[in-house]
């Protein structure tokens, strides 16, 4: 009889970790509470408009591709990808660049603008690609004990860790101009982060985007785990949404199952928590199992900032980039607003994605689906939403209007819907409404970042944002792959090895 699996959250990092191991004959059942697949990266569809809840775009595809070579299946034959050669434009008080994955044009753009600094870009593309090589063994293999430290792969990689060193220390290096430094750690947003506190490690992002480029899957990002959970059930797998889970269902230290909301037992071998890390573990863990994650241990970890979010359906289309970030005229002091002082900044800094002028499938014809996300404190500030969010909400249009191409907007709302951090944590189950998960401080990374095997409960295993290597979807994917692994070499099984940047099928993806 084949070994069941539950996993709890049908959010990327479970339905990854459902299609491999449905795949290599396990049977698997995930269990989500919400309607809808995906979790942060499902989507909101409604008056013939369709919005991403959360990521917007997918880089890294050749990880995804692996998964789906492991599963026996090709992403061409689920996803088209469409790549965005102009990634972003970003706009700063006195100027602005658009960045593209073309080295070259890259190169002349800076020239153009900022002079002297192209030799910059070359040196930080050059030395991040060693940087990226080191890191990636440490990203794709488990790191639970402390004798990990020790092996070739992490003492070969120490060089690039840029130990010591903030990421806006590290673009220093490179660029002279304020401008670029901030147009290469924004990233650090991805984590919730400061450029000026997040690990200058963590360069490997900026790096990412341009090397490997950014796609836009046509339908959305919340295809891939549509696709996902496709794959799964083509193996045999359930997903059972609107099936929200109470507990573990545990005996001693081991867990047995889980416990639905409805009271029924499901019992399996091996049980897989996506759900948002903190959440869970002051939820549908039995208090009296816990000795790590106490409420009051949870507390003193560090988040993630949130995000205010406004999606607007609009009855006109806009000729203006796929990808747009506004920078705070003193983006430094946002920064600090966000992560230090937990307050609302009067001039917050905010993304907009422009997925039509890409995707027509998106909005009845004609009309557009706008997706407008501004960085703010998490819920441990005591922001009172209910008071605030329609001035929030007011600002944040104000400045996209006055510093964008998106003019008159308020004009032209068929649609509208606001998450708040508020929202975050009561409705979309985020602890804190730290939408990025745990903070990737060096004391929450590798070893010191809840690990893949959950060790406060026998049979249970982590994946997703708040286990090891990080937040972030291609790294959440790969969260997925150590613990499918990690579960197969239990069982004496393997995963096949797969090189998703040259397997047939790819180009044709992309």
């Amino acid at each position: 009889m084949a070994k069941k699996i539950v996993i709890i959250g049908a959010g990327p990092g479970g339905l990854a970790a459902s299609m491999l191991l449905s795949s290599r004959g396990y049977e698997v059942d995930v269990y989500e509470k919400q309607s809808y697949l995906g979790g942060r990266t499902g989507s909101i569809k409604k008056n013939g408009f369709t919005f991403d809840i959360g990521p917007t775009f997918l880089s890294m595809p050749h990880i995804a591709e692996e998964l789906f070579a492991a599963s026996g299946r090709r992403l061409s034959d689920y996803l088209h990808l469409k790549e965005l050669k102009e990634m972003y434009e970003l706009v700063f008080e006195d100027t602005g660049i658009h960045m593209t994955s073309d080295r070259n044009e890259m190169v002349r753009r800076i020239e153009e603008k900022f002079p002297g600094n192209g030799s910059g870009y070359l040196r930080f593309m050059e030395d991040t690609e060693r940087k990226m090589s080191a890191l990636m063994p440490i990203l794709q293999s488990r790191m639970d004990r402390y004798r990990h430290y020790l092996s070739w792969k992490v003492i070969k990689a120490l060089p690039e860790l840029s130990l010591g060193k903030s990421l806006y220390d590290v673009l220093s290096r490179y660029f002279d101009s304020e401008t670029l430094r901030l147009a290469f750690t924004f990233q650090s947003k991805y984590l919730g982060m400061s450029p000026w506190e997040c690990p200058g490690a963590f360069s490997i992002l900026s790096f990412m985007e341009h090397e490997y480029g950014i796609y836009h899957p046509i339908g959305g990002l919340n295809q891939l785990p549509e696709a996902m959970a496709k794959v799964t059930m083509e193996h045999g797998g359930r997903i059972h949404l609107g099936k929200g889970v109470k507990s573990l269902w545990m005996e001693g230290r081991d867990s047995r199952g889980i416990i639905l909301e409805s009271g029924e037992k499901v019992p399996a071998d091996e049980v897989i928590i996506n759900a948002d890390f903190a959440k869970a573990m002051s939820t549908i863990l039995n208090e009296g199992s816990l000795k790590k994650y106490k409420t009051r241990k949870l507390e003193k970890k560090k988040y993630s900032c949130s995000t205010f979010m406004i999606y607007l359906g609009l009855d006109k289309q806009y000729d203006l980039p796929h990808h747009t970030i506004c920078f705070a005229g003193d983006y430094k002091r946002n920064v600090e607003e966000i992560t230090k002082t937990l307050s609302l900044s009067g001039d917050p800094s905010i993304y907009i994605q422009n997925p039509s002028a890409t995707d027509p499938t998106l909005a009845p014809e004609g009309k557009s689906a706008l997706y407008i996300l501004a960085p703010v404190p998490n819920n441990f500030s005591g922001v009172e939403w209910d008071s605030r969010q329609e001035e929030f909400r007011n600002l944040v249009l104000d400045i996209v209007e006055r510093k964008t191409g998106f003019k008159g907007l308020r004009d032209h709302i068929e649609f509208e819907k606001i998450i708040s951090p508020k929202n975050w944590e009561e409705d979309l189950h985020v602890y804190k409404g730290a939408t990025f998960n745990l903070g990737h401080q060096l004391s929450q990374m590798m070893v010191l970042r809840p690990h893949n095997r959950f060790e406060e409960a026998g049979n249970t295993w982590l994946v997703g944002g708040g286990t090891h290597p990080g937040s972030g979807l291609p790294t959440i994917l790969e969260s997925a792959r150590i613990t499918a692994k990690m579960i197969l070499e239990k069982d004496g099984l393997e995963l096949p090895e797969q090189d998703g940047r040259s397997l047939p099928g790819l180009e044709e993806a992309l």
